[in-house]
């Protein structure tokens, strides 16, 4: 039989401690939303809270929140929001942090802005106004003037991005020079020696990561020297590009695309100049998202768990919080899915 309920300010936090088995502390961290406790604590400690009618006191509660603990994470992207709308990595990303933070009873403040300037001020406010606890970081640039700003600031931060991009921020990357070069040696095995890259926006670190890897993996397969295009990863940009590549006196036979939309728009583009794929023309598409198995044929991938690395990267946050540490390291590297848009070339 349930206990009556008695007035909240004649329970105490150690009868609450005692009716959930637990100590007092835990008691604080579940009933604060801090970490340090488990979701099974957290529920054991609320239901005995309800089941005594006890609630903390709400202006000691604010008192900490304010002074050392907010259960806000951040996350700033420089994107255009119809851009960030149609990105399928970003929109499984977001999905695979908030996965972990509604566990933990935490929110999300996403904010978009136009360029690193703007989302230093963005950093800098939340951070005196103690609006987070902590942000994940995503597009590095080489020599990113955010690495200076957040170590001034002092705000725990996790890094998406390579170590030589982050300047010593703790950090989660992908190893895209390892899954690029097996893209080469993929197409190149198919028989394919004149290659092109669709690749990503000219400023961001990842993507001269990837030109370099897939120059490097061209040259020491002896294949013809490689054209690279540059876009903002949108479905336009990337047709654009691809018709580019198909109207040239030398077509590639096969092309790698930095992201899926982009690598949807190019099938599209090959379809609507009569260039049969696979039979003219391998496609291969990064990041594989649902996109990729909608398509006629259906594409080609590098894959990448992307749900899974957004929620990884929350977690290593709320222990860079929680514990003031953390692990560093790669995620798994995309794997080679190969599927209706490649094949042997002729």
């Amino acid at each position: 039989m349930t206990r009556a309920a008695r007035p909240a300010g004649k329970v105490t936090i150690a009868e609450v401690a005692q009716l959930a088995g637990v100590s007092k502390g835990s008691v604080s961290l579940a009933m604060n939303d801090k970490p340090g406790v488990s979701a099974a604590t957290r529920r054991k400690v609320r239901e005995a809270a309800r089941e005594l009618g006890w609630l903390p006191n709400q202006a000691a509660r604010s008192l900490s929140s304010a002074t050392t603990w907010v259960s806000n994470v951040g996350l700033v992207i420089a994107r255009p929001a119809r851009m960030l709308g149609l990105e399928p990595f970003y929109m499984e990303f977001v999905s695979g942090i908030e996965s972990v933070l509604a566990e933990r009873s935490h929110s999300l403040l996403l904010r978009l802005v136009r360029d690193v300037a703007e989302e230093i001020d963005v950093l800098d406010g939340w951070s005196r106004s103690r609006q987070i606890s902590g942000s994940v970081m995503v597009d590095f640039t080489l020599d990113d003037p955010r690495v200076a700003a957040v170590a001034a600031l002092g705000l725990p931060v996790i890094a998406v991005g390579h170590p030589d991009l982050t300047g010593g921020l703790p950090s989660v990357w992908t190893d895209d020079a390892a899954a690029v070069t097996e893209a080469v040696r993929y197409l190149a095995a198919l028989g394919h020696r004149r290659l092109a890259r669709v690749g990503g926006a000219a400023r961001l670190g990842h993507t001269a990561l990837r030109s370099e890897a897939f120059t490097r993996a061209v040259a020491d397969l002896n294949l013809e020297p490689a054209r690279i295009l540059t876009t903002d990863f949108s479905g336009e940009q990337g047709a654009r590009a691809t018709r580019a590549l198909l109207s040239s006196a030398r077509r590639p036979t096969a092309i790698l695309y930095d992201n899926d939309i982009m690598a949807v728009a190019g099938l599209s583009v090959a379809t609507e100049m009569g260039v049969p794929v696979p039979a003219e023309l391998s496609l291969l598409a990064w990041d594989d998202s649902q996109l990729c198995r909608l398509t006629h044929p259906p594409l080609s991938a590098m894959s990448h768990d992307v749900f899974a690395f957004g929620a990884e990267v929350t977690r290593r946050l709320m222990d860079l919080v929680g514990r003031g540490e953390t692990e560093h390291g790669p995620a798994p590297t995309p794997v080679l899915v190969p599927r209706g848009t490649t094949a042997r070339a002729r």
